[in-house]
């Protein structure tokens, strides 16, 4: 049979892990007796000895860490209350103290790797044709620990691309301290996970259609008092079952005069304190014309995946929800860009094996799926599922997928799914559409290429993928030739 011509045109444009990307955070040593001695043993050193030390640590590290003494001032505040007399002390001695309970976490030590792309919310200041956009990338560090890393840069009208240099430092956000919450939402949700009961009346019967995270603390200290005749296990699972909820529904917010490169979501909660894995974006418009820009991503605990959301409009404050339902399980939920038929739409994997279709009035609730597609072609016989979220064409949703085949090895393929009804299959693609040749089998997991999300940009088809989970690069797909190939083929 004769080969047919490849579509995918690799470009030099490459991500590469670089350890010197390191995050400043604090640093834990131990219990509160060691927390103590450790504060003990600095409060013996005189005020020469402080400052001589202090400065050796700044030379060693200011370069690498923008404001670190604010850092430095910040982590004193954390270990502060521990201190075992009550005096005030100057300002060296704070940034000393803040030091020895800080330290430095390298992102991308391990890899760089599953990235997915978008169009940028600023499209000013460009050429005729051209398109700037935002790449999100997971970086895996000590520990395999994965954040969250955003690139940017502008592809031409010829499609030659240029990235923005990601700069010497990063930063993590500030956690929003008072955020809001819908009254409706987080009901439905607490009932869902089954807390429908007296605590949970009592605690939001008091709040108002929309509420603070401080009110709901107010309500639940108030709730402890009315309650605290029938105090029972079930009360106190349902007080602090709505703590937790409402704790990882959270708002994040970045200086804005940090480059989007310098932005770093880390880890912060309980459930995504291992991995934010895989954030599949979408640039996703309501019928009004409001755009959103949503992430479902996977939370790691170490044991559990959860599939969660994220929502941004400007990539400087960001918005993290928790997904509820039947289908909210494994991996792989992507968002259709725009509602279809009035619902939202989302594609998903929840049998690790499958690709489903969901539908929903609400965009936190997921209950009813259908299989879309089952592993077929011999590439993809162990495991089927969808590389980000379906992009619109005038021909139908395309939909880019990953089988896993022989000795695990993932490669990337291409559907094409009715726009009406994306149930349908119009058009599968029977070989992949890119898979690890040999300059990109070896790795941290060989002979994987996979992908988060691509973008349109005129006639070709931006796709960022990674290369054996190390590393990233950017390919361009001829758009109308894959198209065509498409309609011509299903399996």
């Amino acid at each position: 049979m004769k080969q047919e011509k490849s579509l995918v045109e690799r470009t030099a444009v490459v991500f590469e892990p670089d350890p010197s990307r390191v995050l400043i955070r604090f640093f834990p040593p131990g219990s509160e007796d060691r927390i103590e001695r450790i504060m003990g043993r600095v409060m013996t050193l005189d005020e020469a000895t402080v400052e001589q030390r202090l400065n050796l640590v700044l030379r060693r590290f200011a370069s690498r860490h923008d404001q670190i003494e604010q850092v430095f001032l910040r982590h004193y505040g954390v270990v502060e209350p521990y201190m075992t007399r009550d005096i005030t002390l100057d300002r060296n001695r704070q940034l000393l103290i803040g030091a020895y309970f800080t330290s430095e976490y390298a992102l991308e030590s391990a890899a760089l790797f599953n990235p997915c792309i978008v169009a940028h919310p600023d499209q000013s200041d460009l050429e005729e044709g051209s398109l700037r956009f935002v790449i999100s990338l997971r970086a895996t560090g000590e520990g395999h620990v994965s954040s969250l890393e955003f690139r940017e840069g502008v592809i031409d009208s010829t499609n030659s691309i240029q990235m923005r240099e990601p700069g010497n430092f990063v930063a993590g956000p500030e956690l929003v301290q008072n955020p809001s919450y819908k009254k409706k939402v987080i009901t439905a949700k607490l009932y869902e996970m089954g807390y429908e009961n007296e605590t949970t009346e009592n605690v939001l019967s008091g709040l108002n259609d929309e509420f603070t995270l401080q009110e709901i603390k107010d309500a639940l200290a108030r709730s402890q008092t009315a309650l605290d005749r029938k105090l029972s296990a079930e009360h106190e699972n349902t007080r602090a079952a709505i703590l937790n909820l409402v704790e990882q529904n959270y708002e994040i917010r970045f200086d804005g005069d940090h480059p989007l490169a310098e932005r770093i979501i880390f880890p912060r909660m309980d459930h995504d304190r291992k991995a934010i894995e895989d954030a599949r974006f979408v640039r996703f418009v309501e019928d009004e014309g409001d755009v959103t820009y949503y992430a479902t991503y996977t939370a790691y605990d170490g044991r559990t995946f959860l599939p969660q959301l994220l929502g941004t409009r400007d990539f400087c404050e960001f918005r993290f929800s928790t997904l509820n339902g039947d289908a909210v399980r494994n991996k792989g939920m992507a968002l259709f860009p725009r509602r279809i038929g009035g619902q939202y739409a989302m594609l998903s994997r929840q049998d690790g094996e499958n690709i489903f279709i969901m539908y929903s009035d609400h965009l936190h609730f997921w209950h009813d799926l259908t299989r879309v597609m089952k592993p077929t072609a011999p590439w993809e016989f162990v495991q089927l599922g969808n590389c980000g979220s379906p992009i619109e064409t005038d021909q139908g949703w395309l939909v880019l997928t990953h089988g896993v085949g022989p000795m695990r090895r993932y490669c990337i393929g291409a559907v094409l799914l009715d726009l009406d009804d994306p149930s349908h299959v119009i058009g599968r693609l029977t070989e992949p559409l890119l898979e690890p040749d040999e300059n990109e089998r070896e790795g941290y997991v060989p002979n994987v290429v996979y992908t988060c999300g691509a973008l349109i940009h005129g006639k070709v088809l931006i796709m960022p993928y990674a290369m054996a989970d190390y590393a990233a690069r950017i390919a361009l797909v001829d758009l109308d030739e894959l198209l065509e190939r498409l309609k011509k083929t299903s399996l």
